[in-house]
């Protein structure tokens, strides 16, 4: 894994070769093995590199093609480059080194754009064709590998693997986007192509953008995935899924540094642990994390799966300072980010780096084969729109505003979502906090911005997308665009690269995701359970525990931590921080801050966003700049 940035001169006319080694300096920790910088009359590229294939000076990057002509700062791996080599080799290119980024240049030579869709990894890269005087930044099908970018109008543009190379940039402002904090607030998360900052985007998964000397820039896609059904038996199905697992385990254990895997001893990781096993020549590394909160601890069935496959099995138990950890969030991210499973993974990463360099995961599964607990709660919520007359409904609804218990919130939330259309009811399942509390919550000013805006219409669109589909569909494949490249894969990506490891998901590869889509809906959900599919598939290799138990995912005691460990970072930092009220209203923050200390109401995950919104702020807008 490494880092890339540049920029077309126009957009940083002063800018040399130091800034772009700056540039490239900020995030070392993505690559600390070497390091390189290319300047043009029209464009600067900077990397930063960690060492996984081909570990000599010939791997360094920027990388120049055999005639010169091109020139690539990469950041991945490329999973079928030594096929697509030998297919190059046949028609008479030779290589210099062993690395999937001379192949790209190659494939780019051969092929231009269309070799996007002849790749099968995780990148993001930014290819320059001096001939042509034209830019390509390209980003992976699903998103794996971030690339954030600056337009400043015209040809004027920067792009990094992380923002705070772009802040480097004087030309590049620091100025908020309003709707920015209120989807924050609703998603813990901001949604592409949107950042905290205006004026910089997230390039999306499986886009490209061209822009050529004097241009425009555009934005293409390159990759949609079909939910239209495949005509498989069911069992051709699981036996092709087995296989295809097994190849994308296989050529994600590809690699010239030591490898492991992160293990929960859930279905997903516990399943790519297996397949590792049976590809591996030795014991394979596994790591996991605990905490002493056995409501939140996988340790024990971690441990049984590392035991029936005989890994070299190492766990953490996350206890020591926890507000040191939390304040350093803020220096990986960027911009707000609140998925509190950030810190557990973080000490993951931290443990496997001891370890290991390249880390295989399970992160995938749940969006393509079902996995999460909500899709079965949204099909009861649509069988109660279905079937319970709309006036009932709205009775229900209205009684249990009233009424402070749980089981009232229970009914309030059912009946709420009931009423609604099934892509907005779907919004509200997958944001965090209540329209009128956010309304209630936001500083003025950004309240005043944000009329209008509806954060909704971001989730709305993808569930939408997909004509004709059923409920399960739908749900699929709008946390297949949203949540998991702007969430999960964000999570993963920086609190790896944070240590310097790198992380391979094969359920990630593209062809299982291809595959998935194109299964029937039973084969993922039916008759309450989850995950049919790869049950079946992996039941004869798993033990029978990691099926039995309830999912807990990478989950943290928040509620119990405000009251203890975090509270005194998070007064000092909600309560007597004054520049939280260009956001926030800072009493409305005190109310929910009391309501949660006095045992009223349980806020820790509302809590734990305000607090990485805080930190943020303080890092890259208090004067603390990282």
């Amino acid at each position: 894994m490494c880092g890339i940035a540049g920029f077309f001169r126009s957009c940083a006319p002063e800018a040399d070769e130091a800034v772009l080694r700056q540039m490239g300096e900020v995030m070392r920790h993505r690559g600390p093995d070497a390091s390189g910088e290319f300047l043009d009359d029209h464009v600067g590229l900077s990397h930063r590199r960690l060492s996984i294939l081909d570990l000599s000076p010939l791997g360094n990057q920027p990388m120049h093609s055999a005639d010169g002509n091109l020139v690539i700062v990469f950041n991945g791996e490329i999973y079928n480059f030594l096929e697509l080599r030998a297919e190059l080799e046949r028609s008479g290119v030779s290589f210099r080194s062993r690395t999937d980024t001379e192949v790209i240049l190659a494939l780019y030579a051969r092929h231009g754009v269309r070799s996007l869709e002849m790749l099968n990894g995780m990148f993001a890269f930014a290819l320059w064709d001096r001939a042509g005087r034209k830019l390509l930044l390209a980003r992976d099908r699903i998103g794996k590998k971030p690339l954030y970018y600056c337009h400043l109008g015209g040809d004027r543009l920067a792009f990094a693997s992380e923002i705070k190379s772009l802040l480097v940039l004087p030309e590049v402002g620091r100025k908020i986007e309003p709707t920015a904090i209120a989807d924050y607030l609703k998603y813990l998360y901001i949604p592409a192509p949107k950042t905290i900052y205006r004026g910089i985007y997230k390039l999306p998964p499986a886009h490209s953008l061209e822009l050529s000397v004097g241009g425009e820039p555009r934005v293409s896609e390159y990759w949609d995935v079909s939910f239209k059904a495949a005509s498989r038996s069911a069992e051709e199905a699981e036996g092709r899924l087995l296989e295809l697992l097994q190849e994308s385990t296989s050529c994600r254990m590809i690699a010239d540094v030591p490898l492991g895997a992160f293990l929960s001893g859930g279905v997903d990781s516990s399943a790519v642990v297996a397949l590792m096993s049976r590809a591996a020549r030795e014991p394979v590394k596994t790591c996991s994390i605990g905490f002493a909160d056995k409501r939140h601890d996988e340790t024990p069935f971690a441990r049984e799966v590392a035991a029936a496959f005989g890994t070299d099995h190492r766990e953490y138990l996350v206890q020591e300072n926890l507000a040191a950890t939390a304040a350093l969030m803020p220096k990986f991210f960027d911009e707000p980010f609140a998925d509190s499973s950030a810190l557990p993974t973080y000490h993951v990463s931290r443990l496997a780096r001891r370890f290991v360099t390249v880390a295989l995961a399970g992160d995938g599964g749940d969006e393509s084969f079902g996995g999460y607990s909500k899709y079965l709660v949204e099909l009861k919520e649509e069988l109660v729109r279905k079937t319970v007359p709309r006036p009932l409904l709205a009775l229900l609804a209205s009684g249990a505003r009233t009424v402070r218990h749980p089981v009232a919130r229970k009914v309030r939330s059912l009946t709420t979502s009931a009423l609604c259309q099934p892509a907005r009811a779907y919004y509200r399942t997958n944001t965090f906090i209540e329209d009128d509390l956010l309304e209630e919550i936001l500083a003025a000013p950004v309240r005043r911005a944000c009329t209008g805006y509806d954060p909704g219409a971001f989730t709305e669109r993808c569930f939408r997308k997909v004509a004709g589909a059923d409920h399960v569909t739908s749900m699929l494949y709008t946390d297949l665009k949203t949540y998991l490249p702007g969430d999960i894969l964000v999570k993963v990506d920086r609190m790896s690269m944070a240590h310097s490891l790198e992380v391979r998901a094969p359920f990630l590869d593209y062809r299982v995701v291809e595959f998935a889509a194109a299964l029937p809906t039973s084969c993922k959900i039916s008759a309450g359970q989850k995950k049919v599919i790869l049950k079946r598939v992996f039941g004869p290799l798993l033990p029978e525990s990691v099926f039995n138990r309830p999912k807990q995912g990478f989950t943290v005691p928040l509620d119990c931590w405000f009251r203890s460990e975090l509270k005194g970072l998070a007064e000092e930092s909600l309560l007597r921080e004054e520049a939280m009220g260009e956001y926030l209203d800072r009493a409305v923050v005190r109310r929910i801050w009391e309501e949660h200390q006095d045992g009223r109401e349980n806020h820790g995950t509302l809590l734990w966003a305000l607090l990485m919104l805080a930190l943020w702020h303080r890092a890259y807008l208090g004067g603390h700049h990282v």
